[in-house]
């Protein structure tokens, strides 16, 4: 099936312009060389507290002031307001514009063709951090089909994968770990924008659509969120600032096991522990077995205020990323292992509400969980998944926007 770009809107240049660092310009920025696309439309806009342009405008504010008719809103996980990861959010109105939100994170997460009827366009406007467990991206695909369906065109406003374009590791999903924390075989880190990925969505599932992105200026693969100039927009609220995304790039493993992750802390996907712990031992080991230079690593104790072990003192380890570049996720893997190894009396591994495994729905497959129980080393691990991550490149060379 070939895909069509839009050609009316001008494509992205580098993020250096004879040696300066130029900021990023979002797909809302262009809000003058779209409009004409959605003027005399009735618009069904999908986003959250993250659609705002480069100075903080709302993406509704913007639309309305332009006399741009949205008549609905569509929410992915944590709804507008940023409610906590996993809870269900309910429908609800806008305030002052007085525009009803019709959650896709509570009592359904696909979009019902009632809910489209009425619609002209759909826009789709998030804030994404590139990870495939990453919810956002299923509201987004969802949101395709439906559209697809009932031959509604899509606009996506682009905006940029704060961990780069450079980068895609981790192993990719085998089908009978699809949920909606994994879909499409795509490895943990993909390394796409959500405009790119929406062209590899398309492929994926072969769908005939009116899709169109509103691409990005000032922006390639080798720009990470520090190379935009932009101010951090927060895209859920477990992840404040860019530190933490990179470390959630596999941190976020640890939410499968009994270690805490961080999450209550001021340092979540930074900071990993449990009461069981012996910290002094657990830091030593670490600081043997993870050789990056990039990586500074401390003992921490720390109390989280919320989920696992909430109010119990934790201890256990801060890392702090000091590249941009960093790949967190050989080094979230070593953390795990170490734990296993030395407290396998209380390091296990958590069932979801199937029954089982948490963790390989996260990695998407059951070798991660093979590693950390001493059956592969870690280093055959890492290259099956980087032959996987080599093969997905290649399937999406194709398809990227951005060089």
């Amino acid at each position: 099936m070939q895909m069509l770009r839009p050609k009316t809107f001008s494509r992205a240049g580098n993020c250096m312009r004879r040696g300066k660092k130029m900021q990023t310009v979002l797909g809302l920025d262009r809000i003058d060389e779209f409009e004409s696309a959605l003027r005399g439309k009735r618009i069904g806009l999908i986003t959250n507290y993250s659609g705002v342009d480069s100075v903080w405008r709302t993406n509704v504010d913007i639309f309305t002031e332009r006399e741009l008719q949205i008549v609905k809103l569509f929410t992915p996980e944590h709804g507008l307001y940023g409610t906590g990861a996993g809870r269900g959010v309910e429908d609800t109105v806008y305030p002052e514009h007085g525009i009803p939100v019709t959650s896709l994170f509570g009592d359904k997460v696909r979009p019902g063709d009632g809910d489209l009827t009425g619609i002209d366009v759909l826009v789709y406007d998030i804030q994404d951090v590139g990870l495939r467990y990453y919810t956002y991206i299923y509201t987004m695909t969802y949101c395709m089909e439906a559209a697809a369906r009932l031959h509604i065109p899509f606009l996506l406003l682009d905006r940029p994968n704060p961990l780069g374009g450079r980068i895609v590791s981790g192993g990719t999903l085998e089908l009978k770990f699809a949920s909606f924390i994994g879909d499409y075989g795509l490895p943990l880190r993909y390394g796409l924008t959500p405009g790119e990925l929406g062209y590899y969505f398309i492929r994926y599932r072969n769908l005939d659509m009116d899709y169109r992105v509103i691409e990005l200026k000032n922006y390639n693969r080798d720009c990470y969120f520090p190379d935009t100039k932009a101010v951090w927009n927060i895209p859920s609220p477990a992840l404040p600032d860019y530190d933490t995304t990179v470390c959630y790039a596999g941190g976020c493993l640890a939410g499968a096991t009994t270690l805490s992750d961080g999450r209550g802390t001021a340092k979540p996907f930074q900071i990993y522990g449990a009461p069981y712990i012996h910290m002094g031992e657990f830091y030593r080991e670490l600081k043997r077995e993870i050789q990056d230079e990039g990586i500074l690593l401390r003992q921490r104790a720390f109390i989280p205020s919320e989920r696992k072990y909430a109010g119990e003192v934790c201890y256990g380890v801060e890392f702090a990323p000091l590249r941009k570049d960093l790949d967190f996720i050989p080094a979230s893997l070593i953390l795990l292992r170490t734990a296993a190894r030395l407290y396998p009396e209380q390091f296990a591994l958590i069932d979801n509400e199937t029954g089982r495994k948490h963790l390989h729905y996260l990695t998407g497959s059951e070798q991660a969980a093979g590693y950390l129980e001493g059956r592969i080393c870690l280093e055959e691990l890492l290259e099956e998944w980087r032959v996987q991550a080599k093969e997905f490149e290649a399937v999406t060379e194709d398809i990227r926007i951005y060089r």
